[in-house]
């Protein structure tokens, strides 16, 4: 059987219409807003075919994003970034902005603070995750004249989790925590750690924390109680609460982490894994209501 040759010119004009097929559908970024921001901003960015984005860019660093249209894509501003090029890449190609989206931080937060901003891990917990811990970080800010006498007290923490739609209560301690001193420079440089001093103000009914004290350390916290298994049923999230009382001086961040076995401690193997953490809580002569949750995943 003979096979059928095209004519040359019919190949060419094919070829030619499929590389112009593809440039038309080839994104491109023409707008960035805002330009500048915290890490975990919510940056919308503007342009055309930018359906079927795999991968968003802050430099070299991947992105949470969401795509709304061909026309428009939210993404939250990475991790560790600072003057970052925005690349979207698509099967046609990719494209870059034509500004630089700058990351500008909270001042009142120290260089070594890990994560600056509140975040939900993009990555879900593991299917065989059987419980949950609440957790908290406190700790004194040295640039703050009298940082020494800095103190976090903690009234009560509370862990709940969304179980086919209803609300389960793993966690509710009051005037209790457990915790430990970690190292602060590089940030959680190692699982060694001291014990964490407590004492306990009774008027207040709260734990009280002289981060000031031992402002070398990272003050990390955790539910009093056991950590407590998952209801069975459809995980949607969990959100911890925690009454404190930040003096002039310190700092709290809370959290929380999934883990596949309620017993086993922290170690190798993967037992735990971070659902997130919020946004920093600063000094006021109230108490003050802090607040994590997973529920609904990244906050575009």
């Amino acid at each position: 059987m003979r096979c059928k040759r095209w004519p040359q010119a019919f190949l060419f004009l094919f070829l030619a219409a499929g590389t112009a097929s593809a440039q038309l559908n080839k994104p491109e970024v023409l707008r960035i807003a805002p330009t500048g921001g915290p890490e975990g901003t919510a940056v919308r960015i503007e342009g055309e075919n930018l359906e079927g984005v795999s991968a968003v860019l802050f430099a070299n660093i991947p992105a949470v994003f969401e795509v709304n249209s061909g026309e428009e894509i939210v993404s939250l501003v990475p991790h560790r970034t600072s003057v970052s090029t925005i690349t979207v890449i698509t099967p046609q190609g990719r494209a870059s902005s034509a500004f630089d989206f700058v990351t500008v931080n909270d001042p009142r937060l120290p260089d070594e603070v890990s994560y600056k901003a509140g975040y939900v891990n993009p990555v879900p917990a593991a299917p065989d995750s059987r419980s949950a811990m609440l957790w908290g970080i406190a700790l004194a800010d040295i640039r703050v004249p009298g940082y020494e006498s800095a103190t976090v007290e903690i009234a009560s923490t509370q862990l709940s989790c969304r179980i086919n739609g209803q609300d389960a209560v793993l966690n509710d301690d009051v005037g209790s925590v457990r915790g430990g001193l970690y190292r602060r420079t590089p940030w959680f440089g190692s699982d060694a750690h001291e014990a964490m001093p407590m004492m306990y103000d009774r008027p207040s009914h709260a734990v009280v924390l002289r981060v000031g004290q031992r402002a070398d350390r990272i003050w990390h916290f955790w539910a009093a109680s056991p950590r407590a298994e998952l209801p069975a049923g459809r995980l949607d999230g969990c959100t911890v609460r925690v009454r404190a009382k930040i003096s002039a001086g310190a700092l709290l961040q809370i959290g929380m982490d999934y883990w596949r076995n309620a017993t086993v401690g922290y170690g190798s193997g993967g037992n735990n894994h971070e659902a997130g953490a919020s946004n920093w809580y600063f000094p006021s002569d109230r108490w003050q209501e802090a607040e994590f949750s997973d529920i609904g995943g990244p906050k575009f």
